[in-house]
């Protein structure tokens, strides 16, 4: 069943349009609440929110929204879109939500919400709460609206829970670290763990002003990152995202490594260690076959998924694997928590970097990736990849990369592009078979 509001990763868009308006928020609020009203106990929902000015907005509306149908509500302010994750779940609340729009420009915006259990909802819950926001959802009796308030320690608690994920018998005493945190949710809280673990902290993104989150900073601009870097004389560099569910890591000479690499290090420290289970990792199918081949090469296995870290986590749950991710830098510890956590994950980097006692370049450069390259065809209408010129096109690109590389053909599930990507060993062949593709797609869609 087609969803009306909810994405891959909850409901998100341009702050004041539809549906990222204060309207919309105040019915998520209710129809949510409404939904996890079960049972006769009191109910509580805990609200966490990166640094756009337009969080104001959205979270106020959310309060009004669920205390309407009965719900107390515990505010956080901004905090890590993890630590609303596991917060839900330690402070035993009925629900959780996470303003943020993660790695987008300021001007957008997203609600996130989390079960009891700290996962994300699954498709049954947020068809439900979409249709209870389609619809009148009974208001509570006077006497029964919910009370709102913040606390002041949920900061505190997710630094204690990050700093309880590192190795007890190390620390990162020495080592000279800088900490990108986009000028977003993890402004404070990441600093502070990584300087309480023993680091020398250089901290850069750490002052926001509502709209200079993800702003030539964090995860996805990490230039600032790896000129800092070195200029500081920096043992490594760690890039987070706007909602810090995401990570990248620069080494000493500032050369950016990107999730793929930074699975494989974790990976194989947890298989020497006889932590890693499932005998290998989840990744998506965007994730490079040098990392594929490097697993095989210390046999372990590489279980790929569609796009999209939701899916990661599936299959890592319903096969028994503890660590998975995405190339973007999406990494799940299932150990640990039940969504990407991009401070978590880079204390598992800095616990191999403590270890080995060797240069980042060193240890976080596990493999050579293979030439890889995507674009992408935007079309006007119909259905490029069921015409019979592009499906032989496509085959016979597949024919030719077999055995040294892979093609990937995908349509976007939000605008009307396809994605085009191949890697091999060759760039020149790869250029030549992407731009085959891309040119029999246009073709088909012109």
């Amino acid at each position: 069943m087609a969803r009306k509001y909810f994405g891959t990763d909850g409901i998100r868009g341009k702050t004041n349009i539809a549906p990222m308006t204060a309207a919309m928020a105040m019915q998520v609020g209710m129809a949510a609440g409404a939904h996890f009203r079960r049972g006769d106990h009191k109910h509580r929902v805990v609200i966490g929110k990166d640094t756009r000015l337009s969080g104001y907005m959205i979270e106020n509306a959310l309060v009004a929204g669920f205390t309407s149908v009965g719900m107390d509500v515990v505010l956080f302010g901004p905090m890590p879109t993890p630590a609303v994750a596991m917060l839900t779940h330690s402070m035993r609340a009925d629900m959780g939500v996470m303003i943020s729009a993660s790695h987008n420009p300021y001007a957008d915006n997203g609600i996130k919400l989390f079960g009891p259990d700290g996962y994300k909802l699954s498709d049954a819950d947020e068809l439900a709460i979409e249709a209870l926001i389609d619809s009148e959802v009974p208001l509570a009796p006077a006497a029964d609206i919910g009370r709102a308030k913040r606390i002041d320690d949920a900061k505190g608690r997710y630094i204690h829970f990050a700093k309880s994920t590192f190795p007890e018998d190390l620390r990162l005493d020495g080592l000279k670290v800088v900490v990108d945190c986009a000028n977003g949710a993890a402004y404070q809280v990441a600093p502070s763990a990584l300087w309480e673990l023993g680091a020398e902290v250089v901290a850069i993104g750490v002052t926001p002003n509502g709209k200079n989150i993800n702003d030539q900073v964090g995860s996805t601009a990490p230039l600032t990152l790896c000129e800092t870097v070195v200029a500081a004389g920096a043992h490594i560099g760690i890039a987070l995202d706007g909602d810090a569910d995401r990570l990248i890591v620069v080494d000493e000479h500032g050369e950016i490594v990107d999730g793929d690499q930074l699975m494989a290090t974790i990976a194989g420290g947890w298989a020497r260690q006889g932590r890693l289970r499932g005998g290998g990792l989840v990744a998506t199918v965007m994730s490079n076959l040098g990392l594929e081949r490097h697993l095989a090469s210390q046999g372990l296995g590489l279980v790929r998924t569609a796009v999209g870290d939701r899916y990661v986590l599936e299959k890592m749950r319903s096969s028994g694997y503890n660590v998975g991710g995405e190339q973007s830098g999406h990494i799940i510890l299932s150990d640990y928590a039940t969504t990407g956590d991009g401070l978590v994950a880079a204390l598992q980097v800095l616990a191999e970097l403590v270890r080995s006692g060797a240069p980042a370049s060193e240890v976080l450069h596990r493999f050579d990736p293979l030439p890889q390259l995507l674009k992408n065809v935007r079309f006007a209408g119909g259905r490029p990849l069921e015409n019979d010129a592009v499906k032989s096109v496509i085959a016979a690109a597949e024919t030719e990369l077999d055995g040294t590389g892979r093609v990937l053909i995908r349509a976007s599930g939000t605008e009307p592009v396809i994605r085009v990507m191949a890697e091999g060993e060759d760039m020149g062949q790869i250029e030549a078979v992407v731009d085959r593709i891309c040119d029999a797609v246009r073709k088909a869609a012109a």
